[in-house]
């Protein structure tokens, strides 16, 4: 969603919160701005569109040399992406300024509370909601900390939000509440942010702001205090071991080109630290948990996709019933969950809204919560009863790739580790997929190029079909689903997935001349019944593009050869393949392939 960015230091404030929003520019957005306080005064400076947008505008104003502000990129909830809407927002008072990431369920009320004590609104924003609201209970308080925990008792739902005052020099004081704010601790100097790249740079050392904390900074002091008592706590500060190269492109023309060639790599970083030397495998995050009698997944997305491609391993290697369910769906519902259930929450940002809402419903009724999560220090990996980390290293493309093969090696390792404990696989099967995942990694290497090229070559003659369909069974299914959301997210082309068995069910209405098929029919036990469906297309005029492991096995309009592999482990080699059809179709088509439009990294909000 949003990014925020906070400084203040004995640097100059302006270049460092520009460079920080560049760095935050993946998560998605439409406006952006800066504030800061120069001569006494707040200065705000704004624009519509990107971040270049605003960077133009502040070269033509006059040399800045404050060394305190904050900024943000803005991704439209309330309001159309405007310069009027986007942040940061002041008071009608105009002595103090906010960013806010997340959503003020009840502005509306708020809102006409303020107009009838003689507030106004300059744009259409829930924000500027929160900072007269700040405004008003600081008039009355006169004290910026009780006056924001007035504010906070009033504001329902999630947020973080940094705040400037007039009446406080060299001081910053942050908020949040269900949206991720992390607090960057510098050598006289300090960073707030959405996430660690804005601040990566300057520092490793970060502190995880937790629900209803407030921070205050200053140029050579911070502290985290209790919005209930305004007491101080101690906070841990944790070490951020990975660098910004990790988070830069390496030459790559895109971000999600080089997290596609990243998956070797993640599958290794996967593996690292949790195979014996015996060939078991090890989870101690779970060895104190009993074994579950049945599994919910709860995920949102690409997420989603892993937890269906991870239902089907699970129950087919150690034998527990596993349902998924859409967060945005579960948390809605009044689900049955009985005694022994466990709840495991997939999320690669682990900040995703629903997903966490799904959790803690879980929670709520008392069931034991394991969280799949790629960031070290998020919501999830704190609330959840243990974590498991997918180790992928930073995703910064808007669509997820590595982060879903990370998931799908974890997932995959859970179905081992919960099979060695039941006993439903032997020592030998345990030790023989973990040879097969290991060398995964090498052979997939090795592909890649093939594959990219070959999609290259398939992308040109399919990247202005209309729409299409993509075709899977069992295993495939889940991949299926994720390779026509990858062209939806990236390509703006429509495509739908299915498993391949309810074509007849009505879809294969649509089908004709003009109307692609996407079908992965690799070598497993459900081909034959592929190659029926694949057929069934045919026989309908409609062209195919079949993913297939020997070109004889299927007579297709296109072909497109991958290697063989055994059971799950050709997801491996379809997921990369999927990705980097999508990738060079939207390229083609000259799309914004890292951040396509009315998409956000993270989904923070409802």
């Amino acid at each position: 969603m949003c990014g925020i960015v906070g400084y203040i230091g004995h640097r100059p404030a302006v270049p460092l919160l520009l460079e920080g929003l560049s760095c935050l520019e993946y998560r998605g957005y439409d406006s952006a701005g800066i504030a800061f306080v120069q001569a006494n005064k707040i200065h705000t400076v704004k624009a519509a569109g990107k971040l270049a947008n605003l960077e133009e505008k502040v070269a033509t104003q006059h040399s800045f040399n404050a060394m305190y502000g904050i900024g943000h990129t803005r991704w439209a909830t309330h309001g159309k992406p405007t310069e009027e809407n986007a942040h940061p927002h002041a008071d009608n008072a105009q002595t103090l300024t906010i960013v806010h990431n997340g959503i003020i369920e009840n502005y509306e009320q708020l809102r006409d509370k303020l107009k009838s004590k003689g507030y106004f609104f300059l744009s259409e924003t829930d924000t500027e909601v929160f900072s007269n609201l700040l405004s008003f209970h600081y008039s009355e308080k006169k004290d910026i900390l009780t006056a924001l925990q007035c504010t906070m008792q009033e504001v329902e739902g999630a947020y973080a939000v940094v705040i400037i005052h007039k009446d406080y020099p060299d001081q910053i004081f942050a908020v949040r509440k269900s949206s991720p704010l992390i607090l960057g601790v510098g050598q006289g100097e300090y960073f707030l942010a959405s996430d660690i790249p804005a601040f990566l740079p300057y520092t490793r050392s970060a502190v995880f702001l937790n629900d209803g904390e407030i921070a205050k900074l200053s140029s050579n002091s911070w502290e985290v205090l209790s919005s209930t008592d305004l007491k101080a706590i101690t906070k841990e500060i944790t070490t951020i071991t990975w660098d910004l190269q990790a988070a830069q492109k390496s030459g790559y023309k895109h971000f999600m080109l080089k997290e596609i060639y990243e998956q070797p790599q993640v599958i290794h970083n996967c593996l690292a630290g949790r195979i014996s030397k015996d060939m078991k495998v090890l989870l101690p995050e779970l060895d104190s948990l009993d074994i579950p009698k049945q599994i919910r997944i709860v995920a949102c997305g690409t997420s989603y996709h892993a937890g269906l491609w991870g239902m089907h391993l699970i129950e087919k290697l150690c034998k527990i019933p596993v349902q998924v369910e859409i967060a945005s769906e579960f948390r809605y519902r009044e689900p049955l969950l009985p005694e022994g259930t466990v709840v495991f929450a997939l999320s690669q940002s682990g900040e995703t809204a629903d997903t966490l809402a799904g959790l803690r419903l879980a929670k709520e009724n008392n069931l034991q919560t394991i969280g799949l999560c790629n960031v070290v220090g998020s919501t999830l990996s704190r609330e959840a009863d243990r974590i498991v980390y997918t180790q992928a290293g930073p995703e910064m493309s808007v669509a997820s790739t590595k982060a879903m093969c990370s998931q799908l090696v974890v997932l995959f390792l859970f179905a081992l580790y919960y099979g060695q404990r039941k006993n439903t696989l032997s020592a030998k099967e345990v030790s023989d997929y973990i040879t097969d995942l290991e060398n995964i990694a090498q052979t997939l290497e090795e592909a890649l190029p093939k594959f990219h090229a070959d999609a290259k070559h398939f992308a040109k003659k399919y990247a202005h079909a209309k729409s299409c369909f993509y075709l899977g069974r069992g295993l495939s299914f889940p991949l299926a689903l994720e390779g026509a959301l990858k062209l939806k997210e990236i390509s703006y082309i429509h495509a739908e997935g299915y498993a391949a068995g309810e074509m007849k069910h009505g879809p294969i209405a649509l089908i004709d001349k003009d109307f692609p098929t996407f079908a992965i029919a690799t070598q497993d036990s459900l081909f034959a019944k592929t190659k029926s469906n694949i057929l069934e297309v045919q026989a309908r005029n409609g062209k195919i593009l079949a993913l297939v492991n020997d070109k004889n096995d299927i007579d297709t309009e296109d072909t497109w050869l991958i290697p063989k592999a055994k059971d799950a482990l050709s997801s491996f080699y379809i997921l990369p393949a999927l990705q980097f059809f999508a990738y060079e179709v939207a390229d083609s088509l000259g799309k914004d392939v890292d951040q396509p439009r009315n998409l956000a990294k993270s989904v923070t909000v409802e």
